[in-house]
């Protein structure tokens, strides 16, 4: 396949993927969670003793700069709250709302929804075969 072809079609999967997962927050009446993700990684992640900033950083293997922004506009809209760490004021431990937990639910929803939509047709054996393919290919970026 050339080069470009793969370019294309991989950008095209991208969009096609964050547009099915958008349409489907939108329908759950979560249009404005721009972060859902995020709100994953924190119900995945110690629950009581929440994430910092830095951690969810990497995580997500974004700037910690970037998490900020993310986070400033989920505590606005109520889903997480951020509280000090004990013993070092400087560094904020993020934690999920009551709010946030059934954001989470409803966005882990919505990714299982479009997930199935994505694999719909594949044997067993052919989304195997996807998921050792994707982690050849993140190794091979991650290691060059």
């Amino acid at each position: 396949m050339p080069q470009e072809h793969q370019e294309m079609l991989v950008q095209h999967l991208r969009q096609a993927y964050r547009s099915a997962v958008q349409a489907e927050l939108d329908a759950a009446g979560l249009h404005e969670v721009g972060h859902p993700l995020l709100l994953c990684i924190l119900r995945g992640a110690a629950q009581d003793q929440g994430l910092t900033q830095r951690e969810l950083a990497q995580r997500l293997e974004v700037s910690p700069a970037a998490v900020t922004t993310s986070l400033k506009s989920l505590e606005k809209r109520g889903y997480i709250h951020r509280e000090p760490e004990p013993g070092d004021a400087r560094r904020n431990r993020v934690r999920l709302t009551d709010e946030g937990r059934q954001a989470v639910e409803t966005c882990a929803a919505c990714f299982q929804r479009v997930n199935d939509r994505l694999v719909r047709g594949l044997s067993e054996e052919e989304k195997e075969q996807i998921r050792c393919l994707f982690r050849k290919m993140l190794d091979n970026l991650r290691n060059p």
